[in-house]
């Protein structure tokens, strides 16, 4: 049987997004030059953007697939491939039912990390309960529990914040997620990411990797190649045929936190493209990009020293 290759950044934010600075055309535009074959637009708790993207992306030689990063009552989760906003505030497990309902899959993004609001264990619909004791336990003692380097992210609405956590509904009463996130490129250490990666493989979950990023020069920095069969050439493949391969856990895990094979492109060719992007649409909106770069590399630059400095006096407290 014929089968093909196809590498998708499936966690990624535009200007759409409260958190986001690019706007996707300018995405769609550099995950073509750098060799992707579809990148999905997931803003927080908006969907506009992204619909938009996936009517574009052919275009680019893309291929279209709708998404977004909605926040439930338990923390946030990745709807691929719905044409509608899911209810926010939901519990997980009420909001992975809908996502299925809808044709589209649920993936877990960076389990585990609460300082990005990401889903507790116990909260995850699985076969069977999960260990709350290690979850929580975990969470207190894990190296990486600091404030996350994806800083916009902390300003995002706490789902915890109106009181205490809704129950998780029992395992066996809903379906069950389609994928986690076992890699995640702005995770600071990679403890989170090799304790998502134990998750899904102890649960027979599919495992995919993301850039989820805020800027250009990190799309496509993590990505998740999928094998879709039946088709001869990747031009054939559908968002559908996308969906299927997730659910048939047909992916493997490319990148790490350092940039990957396409490191180059990703840099140099980010920085062409915005110039040239800004040119054509205005150089108003250039000169506030340029700006807003400049504010930004400032941020990176302190947060960067801060969790040295975090790191530093960890490692001291060890011998202390």
């Amino acid at each position: 049987m014929s089968r093909v290759t196809v590498s998708i950044d499936p966690h990624v934010h535009s200007e759409g997004s409260y958190d986001g600075h690019e706007p996707v055309e300018l995405i769609l535009e550099h995950a073509a030059e750098i060799g992707l074959d579809a990148v999905v637009i997931t803003d927080h708790d908006v969907i506009r953007e992204s619909k938009r993207a996936a009517e574009i992306a052919p275009e680019y030689g893309l291929i279209g697939i709708p998404g977004v990063e909605v926040s439930t009552a338990h923390g946030h989760l990745l709807a691929i491939g719905v044409e509608r906003m899911p209810p926010r505030g939901e519990s997980y497990a009420e909001t992975v039912r809908w996502i299925r309902d809808a044709g589209g899959v649920a993936i877990v993004p960076h389990p585990f990390q609460r300082s990005r609001h990401g889903v507790r264990q116990r909260n995850i619909p699985t076969p069977g309960p999960a260990d709350e004791a290690t979850d929580d336990a975990a969470e207190s003692e894990a190296p990486d529990s600091r404030v996350d380097a994806d800083a916009p992210d902390s300003k995002a609405p706490d789902p915890d914040s109106k009181g205490p956590e809704p129950a998780p509904a029992p395992a066996s009463a809903v379906a069950e997620v389609d994928a986690i996130e076992v890699f995640n490129a702005w995770l600071f250490t990679g403890y989170r990411n090799r304790r998502a990666r134990r998750f899904a493989a102890e649960h027979g979950y599919p495992g995919v990797a993301a850039s989820d990023a805020h800027y250009l020069q990190y799309v496509g920095r993590a990505f998740t190649e999928l094998t879709v069969e039946g088709v001869d050439s990747v031009h054939e493949v559908t968002a559908d045929d996308v969906l299927a391969a997730i659910r048939r856990g047909t992916t493997t895990v490319e990148g790490r936190r350092a940039p990957i094979r396409m490191a180059a492109k990703h840099y140099v060719g980010a920085a062409g493209r915005r110039s040239a992007y800004y040119a054509r649409t205005g150089a108003a909106r250039g000169a506030r990009a340029t700006k807003r770069t400049a504010v930004d590399g400032a941020v990176a630059a302190k947060v960067a020293a801060l969790q040295s400095v975090h790191r530093t006096r960890r490692l001291l407290s060890w011998f202390a």
